[in-house]
């Protein structure tokens, strides 16, 4: 008659032989399309970039990469999903800044960035540009100023909504310059930039990719850009700090992330092939003429870089002359 302590033992070995180890995981991973959620809407940098990386993964790993745009509450319903979904990593989210700033913008969400998701890898950043419509007497970043203190609280700005990078750019922006501009949220940046060309708001602080061709047609007028050094695809326009704002800076970068508990021999292949990705000199090439740098950095180099930039958009929010509209 068998013991229990035998029966037990003998339960433990058949349970190991049937459940697959995480180094097998990953080894047969992806075995079917991988589900990737942009919680932003269709048009912006996000949904552009990860349908491109979308198609490279394909490539690289023979399974589909499937684009899934879930928008709403400034990325925050997105993010929900995937926190939700189970760490085996077939759902992903292509997260950026809006997710680093909303850790201090919206207390009441049910999760916590680092706690509940997974760094997986950096993809790119862009620099930003301030546009105005051409209906606006001003055509310098300091005559925008200039026209702003005028007129406090008469102007205002778009942007895809609360915690997104051009909302924060906007209240920084606000801050540094000691003006009063009403901040007017829409549902995501391609209605933002539609109320800005259309001439419902006054200005707006956008991706240079998405905004570069409205600035060439004429329909909105570039102010300023918002990295260090002038961008290469609006030579003409000054940054923010030429303009006269000391230490003013503000990108959008885009990365990967992975619900929680997901193995670590998955993230670090995703890692991997997102890394050599960025590397790969067509997409250097395509991002370049769009305005955006690759970024690269190991899974451990991605957390520390998010849990720097936590802390970053937090003092920005304490700078906010009144909670953000």
């Amino acid at each position: 008659m068998t013991s229990p302590r035998i029966t037990l033992a003998l339960a433990a070995t058949l349970l190991a032989i049937s459940s697959p180890s995480a180094p097998a995981q990953s080894q047969d991973y992806p075995s079917r399309p991988v589900k990737v959620i942009v919680p932003f809407g269709a048009g912006g940098p996000a949904d552009v970039t990860a349908r491109q990386i979308g198609s490279i993964l394909q490539e690289s790993f023979g399974q589909a990469f499937v684009i899934e745009n879930r928008t709403g509450a400034g990325g925050v319903i997105g993010t929900q999903d995937v926190v939700k979904s189970p760490p085996d990593g077939y759902t992903l989210l292509m997260m950026s800044n809006t997710q680093t700033a909303n850790e201090s913008l919206v207390p009441q969400r049910k999760y916590e960035l680092m706690r509940d998701l997974e760094p997986i890898a950096p993809v790119n950043y862009s620099d930003l540009v301030i546009v105005v419509h051409p209906s606006v007497q001003a055509k310098t970043l300091q005559e925008f100023i200039a026209l702003a203190k005028s007129q406090p609280g008469k102007l205002n700005y778009a942007s895809s909504g609360q915690g997104t990078p051009y909302h924060m750019a906007g209240e920084l922006f606000k801050a540094m310059a000691g003006i009063d501009l009403v901040h007017v949220p829409y549902r995501n940046s391609g209605e933002a930039r539609s109320g800005v060309i259309g001439g419902q708001v006054q200005m707006m602080i956008d991706a240079v990719p998405a905004m570069a061709p409205n600035v060439a047609e004429n329909q909105v007028r570039a102010l300023a850009t918002t990295g260090k050094t002038r961008s290469t695809v609006l030579p003409n326009a000054p940054t923010v700090i030429e303009a006269g704002i000391s230490g003013y800076e503000a990108t959008i970068w885009l990365g990967l992330m992975a619900p929680a508990g997901t193995p670590k021999p998955i993230i670090d292949k995703l890692g991997t092939a997102v890394n050599a990705m960025v590397k790969r000199p067509d997409i250097v090439k395509l991002w370049t003429r769009q305005g955006a740098v690759p970024m690269s950095m190991t899974p451990e180099e991605f957390d520390k870089f998010l849990r720097g930039d936590i802390v970053k958009w937090a003092e920005v929010v304490k700078k906010f002359d009144k909670p953000p509209q």
